[in-house]
């Protein structure tokens, strides 16, 4: 269906659209948008056109290309979406498995700090993040 772009540019008009559907869900994270062609009909314009507005939604981060693929929704950051994060951090002291005694060049068993950081969007797990540092233990003061 043809757009009113009152002025602006038809690609920025057809951009704003998409993004509009990326955000409200109707073309969700990881899905793939219409082809060139499909939407070259349902807005009326030219390949050209469309592919400008798609090269704008890639800039913004919005959507990603894979060629031979196709176009697909990238997930909306949390200041666009308005979705509530709800980030958990834990901390705790683990001895040393094989694999990082050699990366931190200490003894297996040796105390670390394990840092975890489990990020969900609407209670949903979108990441986990696991880091570790050297334990110092705190010198006593005589």
């Amino acid at each position: 269906m043809p757009i009113p772009h009152y002025g602006q540019p038809r690609y920025r008009v057809i951009a704003d659209q998409l993004r509009e559907r990326i955000e409200d869900g109707s073309i969700p994270p990881g899905a793939l948008l219409p082809t060139e062609s499909a939407l070259t009909s349902e807005f009326r314009a030219s390949r050209g056109t469309v592919r400008q507005a798609i090269a704008v939604l890639r800039e913004e981060g919005l959507v990603t290309t894979e060629h031979g693929r196709g176009t697909s929704a990238r997930p909306v950051t949390h200041e666009r979406s308005g979705q509530s994060r709800e980030p958990e951090t834990r901390q705790c002291e683990i001895p040393a498995s094989p694999e990082l005694a050699a990366l931190f060049g200490v003894e297996v068993g040796a105390t670390l700090i394990e840092q975890e950081r489990v990020n969900r969007r609407n209670g949903v797990v979108e990441s986990v993040v696991r880091a570790y540092q050297l334990h110092y233990p705190k010198q006593q003061s005589a």
